[in-house]
């Protein structure tokens, strides 16, 4: 019986391909300066003071947002879907998650940023869950409180006016994302805070597909405050400058 014939690529001598490859690299470079363009305006968003006493437990009993931080100045908190009722953590945040290696934690730490998630499961699901997977990031539960909902993660018209992804529940009905009456939607997210002293900001939070370039440390630096702190970047005059703490 003969096979089908095989549908190839466009083959070419290899000079040929060295051209349109040099064309191609001078789009990735559009692509690399207008993500630099991007980071320097990110860099220099507003920001907005934490003002709430969240109150989180982890492994070593009940914790602050400030706690968090683990004496840092720059914090990175993934929103990880968990409802309470669960007993497994979402598919896709735990896709993500087996990709956030103790590595990249590591060099987050370097950056002078801490990193953790927090999910509103109870914490023993999260530890349970979180041992399965033979996971060693910082994970805690916000459980009973109202973190998730004052950063649009988990939605429930009974607690707050639904808003995810900065669209309003009018908007994200209109998109096709209707929320019933009764009904809380875990979604996913991430939340960037800087710390100066005791006062806590809120400088960004990304959502949905927002979250896709998340996965390597530079990448997340680039959505902080002071970003890679690298000398290549365009930050504002003194920008970041390294505070001291005793």
């Amino acid at each position: 019986m003969p096979c089908e014939a095989t549908a190839y690529p466009n083959i070419v001598a290899r000079a040929e391909w060295l051209a349109e490859r040099r064309k191609f690299l001078a789009e990735e470079k559009k692509l690399t300066r207008a993500r630099d363009a991007l980071n320097a305006a990110r860099r220099r968003l507003p920001m907005v003071r934490v003002e709430k006493d969240y109150e989180f437990t982890g492994p070593d009993g009940t914790l602050s947002l400030l706690d968090m931080f683990s004496g840092r100045s720059q914090l990175i908190v993934g929103h990880f879907m968990f409802d309470p009722e669960w007993e497994n953590g979402c598919p896709s945040c735990t896709h993500l998650a087996d990709e956030i290696s103790s590595g990249q934690v590591r060099h987050l730490r370097d950056g002078n940023t801490e990193f953790a998630y927090v999910s509103r499961a109870p914490l023993p699901k999260i530890e349970a869950y979180k041992a399965r997977r033979g996971w060693t990031f910082p994970w805690y539960s916000s459980f009973g409180g109202d973190f998730n909902y004052d950063f649009h993660v988990t939605l429930d018209r009974s607690v707050a006016p639904p808003e995810y992804n900065y669209k309003s529940e009018e908007e994200l009905a209109a998109a096709g994302m209707e929320l019933k009456d009764g009904q809380s939607v875990e979604l996913p997210g991430f939340s960037m805070f800087l710390r100066i002293e005791k006062e806590i900001f809120h400088t960004y939070s990304t959502y949905a597909r927002g979250g896709e370039m998340i996965g390597g440390s530079h990448y997340m630096l680039d959505l902080t405050a002071w970003g890679r702190q690298q000398d290549f970047e365009d930050s504002p005059d003194g920008w970041p400058q390294q505070p001291t703490y005793g």
